[in-house]
């Protein structure tokens, strides 16, 4: 079941989950400009997709993995949303004075192959990012947060930038190069985390003074597909 008439959603919680799937769906539109930092070239999307296992950390250390995994369906069901609306919207037939009609479709476009990449992707490295720290969590009793949730960044983005890459391009480029984009993206993701995990800390930490709350998962279900938060 979903959230019940006595349990409340604070402030707070409301706040990060709605920055989480506002940089999901915001990374998927821009993924699609490439640019280039230092040489290496990525999909504009990595200045923003890293944070939603920043805002996932977060959600999880503080509130909860069962909070963490409400979040993350809704993200899926609304990236799963934009894309159908986006095809559909395409589709639509247009009048002829309307001239943008292939720039639209440049840019909102999506192929069953991508769109398929992305939500697989984004299952899997999303519920792997918050199963790991919050496991984590439990064994260092709530010590070392930097480990945890730079660990379950290695886990979880390993996972997305593996299985996303794999399904959108397997097969239509050189293995060589399907190699180097993960690395690239891999390296720039994980090295995001690090970069912000001062910035994690003091937002978990004034969460949890604010919430009152430090939410332990033990002996909790961690089957994604239930959606109790109780």
């Amino acid at each position: 079941m979903f959230l019940n008439s006595e349990q409340k959603i604070s402030q707070p919680f409301l706040f990060i989950a709605c920055l989480f799937v506002a940089c999901l769906l915001i990374s998927n539109i821009i993924a699609g400009k490439l640019v280039q930092i230092w040489g290496i070239v990525l999909p504009a999307a990595v200045i923003l997709f890293p944070l939603t296992y920043v805002f996932g950390d977060i959600l999880t250390e503080v509130y909860g993995f069962r909070r963490a995994r409400l979040v993350i369906w809704i993200g899926f069901i609304a990236n799963l949303l934009m894309a159908a609306v986006f095809t559909v919207t395409i589709a639509l037939p247009h009048p002829t004075f309307w001239t943008e009609q292939g720039a639209f479709r440049t840019v909102l476009g999506f192929t069953p192959r991508l769109v398929a990449a992305s939500l697989v992707a984004y299952w899997a490295g999303e519920f792997s990012n918050s199963i790991v720290l919050s496991k984590v969590k439990i064994l260092t009793r709530g010590r070392w947060l930097w480990f945890g949730t730079i660990g379950s960044t290695l886990v979880g983005e390993g996972l997305d930038t593996l299985l996303f890459i794999t399904i959108a391009f397997a097969g239509m480029l050189p293995a060589v190069v399907l190699f180097e984009m993960m690395l690239a993206q891999y390296v720039w993701k994980v090295s995001y985390e690090i970069a912000v995990t001062p910035l994690t800390y003091l937002l978990v930490g004034w969460l949890k003074k604010r919430e009152d709350l430090d939410t332990y998962d033990r002996g909790i279900d961690y089957n994604p597909f239930r959606l109790e938060v109780t």
